[in-house]
């Protein structure tokens, strides 16, 4: 019997064979961390370890909250900078660089073939590059610090294929919502989730890095899309070092397969507070928001700027919306400025924000009152996940979020 993807790439890392189950220690290749840092900083210094196992292994990004909207924040950062300087980890990205899940495959991080942990949940993203990549605790972070090891256990896999043809303006962010809402928010958990199919393969670098930060919205503990000759002209003069492609054997053995075929999906809405309370967009046309979020590691990417810019030049923002733009890196406002996407947009109404997390997580720029709605392209619309506890988030892609800041409802944008 055959192996999947996951228990081929542990096998291979390991130097024996391994199967579901099994419980393994290893040294990741790439250990990515965040504004947390330096509360990982806090519990290495706890494990009385005096240096950092390999300084070059490491990866951190500050964009959370950037630049530090408080004194708590400032004084975080602060530690990390001091903490980088003097353990001699030369992977350090400061404020001016981006959301991290963006900036470690432009960075040339995100290698097929690679083991790649993070601080963060959404770093399942890198399963777009071929990756076996995943989210830890900061605890886990801090002992990689010391030890430069972890350990896991081989989680069970699920294989999902998608065919069909998108319609035109359905985006990938459509097609995951209606999986998750199929699946619900734990109907992979703690899985390691393989993609495949014609609409898979057609996807963008950019929709793919969407199709992977999703899985964890359904609790996956990794997602994986196959590495091509696509992938391998985007890692052009990128990638930092050699990498192998790893691929599940053909006869491998799955807990769970799964078929959609999205050529009759419509715009799809995740209502609150759940990522898969989701409905069609023609279910929910007319309710009121006060603002509209385009950005996050799901969504702030070149292409969906582009969507942005093409639906909303020679339009207004609605007066009673603040619609608030977050290029996922500087890299991408650096190229949106130059395309003329973020003149259109700020012409039209819309507030540049500088690349970062923004209102992501409720902790920087345009949380949400009491009351408020929101609808973003991010991946999470729990209760207080974007500020006040009664405020209401729906989650869409990125032209639901731009139709919708001109109507100032939610619309199908297939409609303006």
């Amino acid at each position: 019997m055959g192996q999947t993807f996951v228990e081929k790439i542990f096998s291979k890392k390991l130097g024996r064979k391994v199967k579901t189950g099994d419980i393994v220690e290893v040294t990741p290749d790439v250990a990515m961390s965040h504004d947390n840092t330096a509360a990982i900083i806090g519990k290495f210094k706890e494990l009385g370890e005096e240096k950092v196992h390999n300084p070059d292994r490491h990866v951190i990004i500050l964009d959370h909250a950037t630049p530090p909207p408080n004194e708590t924040y400032a004084a975080n950062q602060k530690i990390i900078r001091e903490f980088v300087a003097a353990h001699g980890i030369k992977n350090f990205f400061d404020v001016n660089t981006g959301i991290c899940h963006q900036v470690l495959p432009e960075q040339g991080f995100a290698l097929p073939g690679k083991i790649i942990v993070g601080s963060d949940s959404h770093t399942t993203t890198y399963g777009a590059f071929g990756a076996f990549s995943t989210g830890i605790g900061r605890s886990e972070m801090a002992v990689i610090f010391a030890t430069g090891k972890i350990w896991f256990r081989i989680p069970e896999s699920m294989k999902i294929t998608v065919n069909g043809t998108l319609q035109q303006g359905i985006t990938a962010k459509d097609m995951m919502l209606h999986i998750i809402g199929d699946l619900s928010a734990d109907g992979a958990l703690y899985r390691s989730v393989e993609f495949y199919g014609e609409v898979i393969s057609g996807l963008s670098i950019g929709s793919r890095m969407t199709v992977a930060n999703m899985v964890v919205e359904m609790g996956a503990k990794n997602g994986f899309l196959q590495p091509d000759r696509k992938l391998f002209i985007w890692l052009n003069n990128r990638a930092r070092g050699d990498y192998e492609v790893i691929m599940a054997d053909k006869d491998a053995c799955y807990e769970k397969t799964v078929s959609y075929d999205v050529s009759d999906l419509e715009p799809q809405i995740a209502c609150p507070h759940s990522v898969d309370n989701i409905k069609r967009v023609s279910e929910i046309t007319g309710t009121k928001i006060n603002q509209a979020f385009l950005g996050s590691c799901a969504n702030g990417r070149l292409e969906d700027l582009k969507v942005a810019a093409s639906l909303i030049k020679g339009k207004r923002v609605h007066p009673a919306v603040r619609f608030l733009v977050f290029p996922a890196s500087m890299n991408i406002y650096r190229e949106t400025m130059t395309k003329g996407y973020l003149d259109v947009l700020s012409n039209a109404g819309a507030i540049i924000m500088n690349p970062g997390c923004g209102p992501c997580l409720g902790a920087h720029s345009g949380v949400l009152a009491a009351g408020e709605v929101c609808i973003s392209s991010s991946n999470r619309n729990f209760k207080g996940r974007m500020g006040s506890q009664d405020a209401a988030v729906y989650l869409g892609s990125p032209a639901s979020v731009t139709a919708s800041a001109i109507a100032g409802e939610i619309v199908d944008f297939r409609k303006l």
